[in-house]
């Protein structure tokens, strides 16, 4: 019998006991840790990988991430509405440019702060739900989209809230549903 069949006759039990014997009798246990070659060579991810792939998968860095977002698309669209649809003026005055840039100035920081709000209620609720559930599925959207609007039509009464809830949860799983099946 030679030397590589006798490696190939290794019961599990004399492997993982290898396995084991390797990681805890050498400091550079990292090099020696035996991986399977299934579609191509395994990528072993170093501290610092890992690190910052747990930074970016928490709900805090997902909220702040989109609330950012936010800012920036609702800035965009404040600026676009406020300059397709200019305040009208009585005949006989005129509108300075000084008025027209605080105009757009406030029209954008409007809309830049509600849209900043809706994306990091809305990322935080879904990463707590998905969190919660252990699942990552389209209901995830659906209940954290539908606890949004609640909360936002809540300030209106119990009737906008509950409109809200199903105007934002209804919205919410018709993105996820293209989304996911767009691609």
């Amino acid at each position: 019998m030679s030397n590589n069949e006798e490696k190939t006759n290794m019961s599990q039990e004399e492997v993982l006991h290898q396995f084991v014997n390797r990681i805890f009798n050498n400091d550079h246990f990292r090099e020696k840790i035996m991986m399977p070659n299934v579609m191509g060579r395994p990528v072993v991810k170093s501290v610092e990988e890992k690190t910052l792939d747990s930074i970016t998968e928490s709900c805090a860095f997902k909220c702040i991430l989109s609330g950012v977002m936010g800012f920036a698309l609702g800035g965009a669209i404040g600026l676009f509405t406020s300059s397709v649809n200019p305040q009208i003026k009585p005949p006989g005055q005129q509108e300075t440019v000084k008025e027209i840039i605080r105009e757009m100035k406030t029209s954008s920081l409007g809309y830049a702060k509600n849209f900043a709000l809706l994306g990091a209620v809305f990322s935080g609720i879904e990463c707590i739900v998905e969190t919660y559930r252990g699942q990552s599925d389209w209901k995830n959207g659906t209940y954290a989209g539908g606890i949004t609007g609640g909360l936002i039509g809540f300030r209106a009464g119990a009737k906008a809230g509950l409109l809200g809830a199903l105007g934002f949860a209804t919205f919410s799983t018709a993105i996820d549903y293209y989304m996911r099946n767009s691609s």
